[in-house]
């Protein structure tokens, strides 16, 4: 299998299940609590690792009671951590969620107190190892040196990038990704109230996968637009990581060259999988 290096962060994700929604104000109990390991790259690396790759993470990480719960799940899931500074001051990304079981949604507190990992880090990465490059779509001036840095260093090794929300200048970077994993909320932050107004809006020569939600998934090549339906699901669980476990559905098929269409319904049935269930354990 492959080797594949994703650039992102790891978080610490509390999450409380509830009925349904509280209203503002309101004082409810919670169901349930779990207290996990998060962030969108390590989620993508934990799907990957299942799938039979090696995974390598490039986040940092800082030497404090979570860093270490955090840690230890990286381990348990084979990811390799070599390339990840550790801080000794700070506190790692924690994310408060609240998840819905009367709908499956889940709503976000995000706090951070710890610095992204910087292009003068990533430069001492020795990138000919790897057979793919995955990136999370987020500080985007060091991400645009780190990007150029990877074409020069190497230019064979095929990037994807993840863009799940608008930020300042991110499209800008987009010419350096092979792949461009798009998300609804980024296409409905721009105005657009199709995934075909907006994958249509791109260049003919990117290649690019856009997730609609319930309705399925689109795919962009030459010019034109590929659709796989959503798989029927009767009652969402947890759709938390499940855009993570879509890229690493396409990252795992892409790699065995199998064909865009395939990887789109590979990449749909995973990522309906992970919708139904808590975590990603066994997910494969």
């Amino acid at each position: 299998m492959a080797r594949i290096l994703a650039t992102g962060i790891a978080t610490l994700d509390i999450v409380n299940e509830v009925a349904s929604y509280p209203e503002e104000d309101a004082e409810v109990r919670a169901l349930s609590q779990r207290i996990r390991r998060g962030g969108n790259a390590s989620n993508t690396l934990c799907v990957l690792s299942q799938l039979g790759h090696q995974s390598y993470l490039a986040a940092t990480l800082i030497n404090e009671a979570n860093g270490q719960v955090i840690e230890a799940d990286l381990n348990r899931y084979q990811i390799n951590t070599q390339f990840c500074p550790r801080l000794n001051e700070g506190k790692m990304p924690t994310s408060y969620i609240t998840l819905n079981r009367q709908t499956g949604s889940r709503t976000i507190v995000h706090h951070r107190d710890c610095p992204e990992l910087s292009f003068a880090t990533f430069q001492h990465i020795d990138l000919s190892v790897f057979d793919w490059l995955h990136f999370e779509g987020r500080n985007i001036a060091e991400l645009d040196k780190i990007l150029k840095y990877c074409r020069q260093k190497a230019p064979n090794v095929p990037i994807s990038l993840e863009i799940e929300k608008p930020r300042e200048d991110i499209e800008s970077i987009f010419d350096w990704a092979d792949w461009l994993f798009f998300s609804k909320h980024y296409a409905q932050a721009k105005g657009y109230m199709t995934a075909e107004d907006m994958l249509a809006s791109l260049p003919v020569n990117y290649q690019a996968t856009l997730t609609w939600g319930a309705e399925g998934a689109y795919g962009w090549h030459n010019g034109k637009v590929m659709y796989v339906p959503a798989i029927k699901i009767e009652h969402v669980v947890d759709s938390l990581g499940a855009g993570d476990s879509f890229n690493a559905g396409m990252i795992h098929s892409l790699v065995a060259e199998n064909s865009r269409q395939d990887s789109l319904q590979f990449a749909s049935q995973l990522a309906a999988s992970k919708c139904q269930q808590y975590g990603f354990e066994n997910l494969v």
